[in-house]
């Protein structure tokens, strides 16, 4: 049996799907996600995390300058875990607490959908409030790092590699 699983063919390209070219996979995910996080942290840093400790205030979010400063440092310093694959599987539980509380306290009663064209005028849309559906990605995208590892050129690799060799052999 090969170890290769022939891919789908678009334009006469096959794409391999073989587990060498999938291990890669990972990065994509990495950059996505934790280059998402990072925006989100930095965009509340920048705005002032008491306007974002407001927000959490206004939705009944207890202790919300101390949940504003933490959400801020989880996105930031989860993202960055994330993006250069260092301990992926303990810094995914706290974001993923981020995104469950953002879905349960924020975007559910808006529905699944994270895009809600309300109307356009003179040529400019607008938008509706975003539903969950950004959230779950994000946490669908943690879980499958957490399963396949960081992949290559990650922290996490590394570490597993040095271990590996300072393991004897027998």
């Amino acid at each position: 049996m090969s170890s290769s699983t022939p891919g789908p063919t678009v334009g006469g390209l096959l794409f391999d799907r073989s587990p060498a070219v999938a291990r890669w996979a990972p990065i994509a995910l990495r950059l996505v996600i934790g280059g998402g996080f990072m925006q989100h942290g930095f965009a509340k840093l920048l705005r002032g995390p008491e306007m974002f400790a407001g927000i959490l205030a206004a939705i009944g979010v207890p202790a919300p300058d101390l949940m504003a400063w933490l959400t801020v440092l989880i996105e930031i310093v989860g993202g960055l875990a994330v993006v250069v694959g260092a301990f992926v599987t303990l810094a995914s539980i706290p974001m993923a607490v981020v995104l469950l509380v953002a879905i349960f306290t924020v975007h559910l009663p808006y529905g699944f959908s994270s895009i809600k064209l309300m109307s356009v005028e003179a040529g400019v849309a607008h938008f509706g409030q975003p539903g969950y559906e950004c959230d779950l990605l994000y946490l669908a995208g943690l879980v499958a790092l957490v399963f396949s590892g960081a992949g290559p050129w990650s922290v996490d690799n590394g570490i597993a590699r040095r271990r590996k060799r300072a393991m004897p052999s027998g």
